[in-house]
């Protein structure tokens, strides 16, 4: 038989005292002695008292949910920051309920709708690489729900964003490959409207305009984000008349798919062409040769979104959203 939920009223009862101070004592009120706080706790843990989490909510409009939109949890860089937003979260009090888009915009939608059906305390995104229209943010806004953007943001939408710093990350990069000699470097891109690809394409055109190497359109290849989209922009590259000696991949998923294509055109790296990729995902230290990358702190940046949502919450209306930029990284290896 399944046992009857212990509730206020019961402890209240059983201590001989009203169901607002055993609430109150609960929560921790200052109104309430030490004694009595002592006496209530006590006998809730020893009844194995469990609060009602949604008739709290039903109050208060808010559950201690926060939710995580994320295109892939497959990708390193996500389930990383996945790990920073949990820990902030679990120590705030909060638990967190994840979902992907799969780079999916009506997915996206979906979720965040999903998510406010819930009534999560909060949300922090990061958009979809086929995300173009922000109406559903805007929806949020209107809820008057918290959020916070991450690693890849709407731009449009005035709200708390972390980013890192994809245009110098980017420039980095490419001033090593000029550094190292190489002087026909190409670029396979993101989507153009998403801000990670236009900060990291304006990153390499600027260390291009920096040593006087004149650009050249057919060099930039512009795509998605994943491995068959580096296969496909490096597909593009062979058919030109003259292949480039260098490569400055838009993500490391994207320098993987180029790498297949490189070594199965029996071409070698670094010899005939450098690589280099963006994330600093675990494959590129154990490939052969080891990919030369940005490295991103994903897990600075989740921690980082989450303490700027948990902010928001307890300012509520008085909140001012800011924009955080972390520092990236470069990682040289024997692609270069």
């Amino acid at each position: 038989m399944k046992k009857r939920q212990v509730t206020i009223k019961d402890i209240a009862k059983k201590l001989n005292i009203s169901p607002s101070t055993v609430s109150r004592a609960l929560r921790d009120h200052p109104d309430i002695s030490t004694q009595t706080k002592k006496r209530v706790n006590s006998l809730a843990e020893e009844l194995d008292y469990q609060p009602d989490s949604i008739a709290q909510s039903l109050k208060k409009r808010r559950t201690n949910l926060i939710g995580v939109i994320v295109p892939e949890i497959k990708h390193n860089f996500f389930s990383a920051a996945i790990s920073g937003i949990e820990e902030v979260a679990y120590r705030a009090g909060y638990a967190i309920i994840v979902s992907q888009s799969n780079e999916s915009y009506d997915r996206e939608c979906v979720n965040v709708r999903a998510l406010i059906s819930n009534r999560v305390a909060g949300l922090l995104i990061s958009i979809s690489q086929t995300t173009e229209i922000s109406d559903h943010f805007k929806l949020l806004e209107r809820q008057g729900i918290p959020f916070v953007f991450f690693d890849r943001v709407c731009e449009d939408i005035e709200a708390s964003k972390v980013v890192v710093d994809d245009f110098h990350g980017a420039f980095k990069a490419v001033e090593h490959l000029i550094n190292s000699g190489y002087k026909r470097i190409a670029h396979i891109a993101g989507p153009k409207h998403l801000s990670i690809s236009q900060c990291r394409l304006n990153g390499y055109l600027s260390a291009l305009n920096k040593y006087k190497i004149q650009y050249n359109e057919n060099y930039v290849v512009h795509g998605g984000l994943n491995e068959e989209d580096g296969i496909k922009g490096f597909q593009k590259l062979l058919k030109l008349d003259k292949l480039p000696d260098a490569l400055f991949a838009v993500n490391d998923p994207v320098a993987i798919g180029a790498f297949e294509k490189i070594k199965e055109h029996g071409l070698k790296i670094p010899g005939d062409i450098a690589l280099v990729g963006f994330s600093n995902n675990p494959i590129t230290a154990l490939i052969e040769p080891p990919l030369t990358t940005v490295s991103q702190p994903a897990y600075e940046v989740g921690k980082r979104a989450a303490k700027l949502l948990m902010e928001q919450i307890k300012s509520g209306e008085n909140f001012i959203p800011r924009k955080e930029v972390l520092k990236t990284e470069l990682i040289i290896r024997d692609s270069t």
